[in-house]
């Protein structure tokens, strides 16, 4: 039966994905409703739809996972259909039969297919009568240890132990030799179980150093199935993709025949509907085997949309509404290459472990060929909840090549700060000369990276000076904003000697002292250790600064939290990130209760008069110093009643701002 046209989509999903599919569905005229948890409230998805539903606390398995709170805040909101995106309830048939039950549509292929797709086990099952090349394994319905351990001698060593109704790499193992064997078997079957509900596991002969390269298909409901080419997604770590490229880089086009047309039997064999992708293994010398088959869209799909020009998400959309496919597959044409990155909240350094809180700026880059897919903003928040995947950045050019330098630039230029991200891993991979050359496999990032290179970028001592100068360049602007009457080409002027403001970097169990002297209104000397730099700001705008280090021009993404002005500066230089604090201002940060007996200079000058002595009892607001800044003299007061503990200045020398002048221990 074919489905009466719809007006209004709720998309049952958060994030990127959820906005991605916004986009598409607002340029057909349609109107989309979101849903969200309780820590989805205020999401940048929430606020780009036309309407909106709460469904549930934070946990997925209470919202996103629930689908009868999704289908009857379809009913709630009008909606004739739902898109699942992908992941949560995407693959789910029993959510797919429910919709169709409740009178909506589904967005994706029918119940049936989802579910034969879904059990890794029936789906080889299927794909090896349909004549499609398997990977040589074990796929019965036979489960117990006995079984499984003959299977595993007849198929040989090393092999896979996979989760018959898994995927994103649990309840997966790779078994190097028989005495592994029953470990594996066991780890395997608990983590699918937890994972998917299901215990049962397939065996198949490993292949090692593959390519996981996948084919791209459509189906309407006229009989038309086509494919739109292919999608290298080897880069993986623990079987989870980080970078995925169209086309594949050893494609050719007796190969993409072959395999296009292995994917378009194996979706006419199961009267598949809609987008979805085949996926498999290719080997060293050119042959191929069906991995599985994934029923949904997928994360990398705008690699696809960026060689072939095609909406993937409005065909989804059209197909869903009855619509033939307006194209043949003589209609397909591959233009220039395309590289997508994964942008994952994560520590790299600490095995990449899923990061979580507060987005302090969210600044993505913009230029030519780049796009980005996000589903975050400023001010909101990474929430422990959900997938660590934040962004994707995708690059198009004319050759893989330039799309790969595209995408370097791309990276360097976008900005995340607050949470960890592994943006600097990325910029590894890109570099590596195995990925340069179009040559990396599954086994690349366990072969190419290691713990020992998997560590923290290390502050280097320009990298320190250029966050030096920023810092000085804020006090300097703030200082310069709150006086009255003074000409900003006073800036950096003094009439006794140059004012040399020290600062103090943590890196690990490392700290860089380095001093910040003015030669100039953009000019600056930096000292380390006895070495000098010289640094020349040539342009700051609010985040984004260009500056001349050594004669050697960065543009410098930075972000100066309201938490700690002045003080602490989060910085991007060259992809590598940086969350960095003046120790030497640090008491200005304590609690109120505390830094009250704090005297911190408020800009930089001249200490002209210290008014009281060491040990010397004072009273809330009586004058402790004179500070000349600007031309203009400015009283220092007590901010509590106690006693001067300790004085780190004399009268008429220079202090930079934030310098601790003196301290009160408080009296009762």
């Amino acid at each position: 039966m074919t489905p009466a046209p719809f007006s209004r989509i709720l998309i049952a999903n958060r994030g990127e994905i959820a906005c991605r599919i916004m986009r598409s569905a607002r340029e057909m005229g349609l109107l989309t409703v979101a849903v969200y948890s309780d820590a989805d409230a205020d999401a940048p998805h929430v606020k780009m739809a036309d309407a909106a539903c709460q469904i549930g606390p934070a946990p997925a398995a209470q919202s996103y996972l629930d689908a009868d709170r999704i289908i009857e805040a379809a009913r709630n909101t009008g909606a004739e259909a739902i898109h699942p995106g992908y992941g949560f309830l995407s693959e789910n048939a029993a959510f797919a039969k429910a919709c169709a039950d409740a009178g909506i549509v589904f967005i994706g292929p029918a119940p049936e297919a989802i579910e034969l797709m879904g059990d890794k086990a029936k789906a080889k099952r299927r794909m090896t009568d349909a004549g499609v090349a398997c990977v040589p394994g074990y796929h019965s319905t036979d489960q117990s240890d006995d079984t499984l351990r003959k299977a595993a001698g007849e198929i040989g060593y090393p092999l896979m132990v996979k989760a018959a109704a898994g995927g994103g790499g649990r309840g997966m193992r790779l078994v190097e030799n028989e005495r592994d064997l029953a470990g594996a078997l066991k780890s395997a079957r608990s983590e699918s179980e937890n994972a998917f509900g299901s215990g049962d596991l397939i065996l198949e002969r490993a292949i090692l150093h593959p390519r996981h390269v996948e084919i791209q298909i459509f189906a309407d409901r006229h009989g038309h199935v086509i494919h739109l080419g292919e999608r290298d997604c080897s880069v993986q770590r623990r079987h989870q993709k980080v970078l995925e490229e169209a086309p594949c880089p050893v494609m050719t086009q007796a190969l993409r025949e072959k395999m296009g047309a292995a994917a378009v039997k194996a979706a006419r064999d199961i009267n598949y509907l809609g987008v979805g992708t085949v996926e498999f293994l290719l080997d060293r010398e050119g042959a191929f085997y069906f991995l599985e088959m994934n029923t949904r869209l997928q994360v990398e799909h705008p690699v696809t949309e960026m060689v072939t020009g095609r909406d993937l998400v409005a065909l989804q959309i059209r197909v869903a509404q009855g619509e033939a496919l307006c194209f043949s597959q003589d209609d397909i044409v591959i233009t220039g290459h395309a590289i997508e990155a994964r942008l994952y909240a994560e520590d790299v350094a600490q095995g990449f472990l899923p990061a979580a809180g507060s987005i302090d700026l969210w600044r993505p880059a913009t230029a030519p060929g780049i796009r980005i897919d996000a589903g975050i903003a400023t001010g909101g928040d990474v929430s422990p909840y959900y997938d660590p995947m934040v962004a994707k950045i995708i690059a198009h050019g004319l050759s893989r090549d330039e799309a790969r330098r595209k995408l370097i630039e791309a990276l360097k230029r976008t900005s995340l700060f607050g949470v960890a991200t592994n943006k600097k891993f990325l910029l590894d991979a890109l570099v590596h000369p195995a990925f340069v050359k179009g040559e990396a496999t599954t086994a690349f990032i366990a072969e190419a990276f290691s713990k020992d290179n998997l560590t923290a970028p290390k502050l280097s001592t320009e990298d320190a000076a250029c966050a030096a100068v920023l810092l000085y360049e804020s006090a300097r602007a703030h200082a310069l904003s709150q006086a009255v009457y003074v000409s900003s080409t006073l800036s950096n002027w003094s009439s006794a000697t140059k004012i040399t403001t020290p600062y103090r970097f943590e890196d690990g169990d490392e700290a860089l002292n380095l001093t910040v002297t003015p030669v100039g209104p953009i000019h600056y000397n930096i000292e380390h250790d006895g070495q000098a730099t010289t640094l020349e700001v040539v342009k700051i705008d609010r985040h984004e600064a260009v500056l001349s280090l050594n004669g050697a021009r960065l543009i410098i993404s930075f972000n100066l939290p309201e938490r700690a002005p002045h003080t602490r500066i989060q910085i991007s230089i060259n992809g590598r990130d940086f969350d960095l604090q003046n120790l030497n201002a640090i008491i200005a940060l304590t609690t109120e209760s505390a830094g009250a007996g704090a005297v911190v200079a408020p800009m930089h000058g001249v200490l002209i008069d210290v008014c009281v002595a060491r040990g010397q009892k004072v009273t809330r607001g009586e004058r402790l110093a004179v500070l000349e800044a600007m031309k203009m003299q400015h009283e220092l007061h007590a901010e509590i009643d106690g006693i001067v503990s300790d004085i780190h200045f004399d009268a008429g020398v220079q202090i930079s701002a934030n310098a601790l002048i003196m301290e009160i221990t408080a009296t009762e």
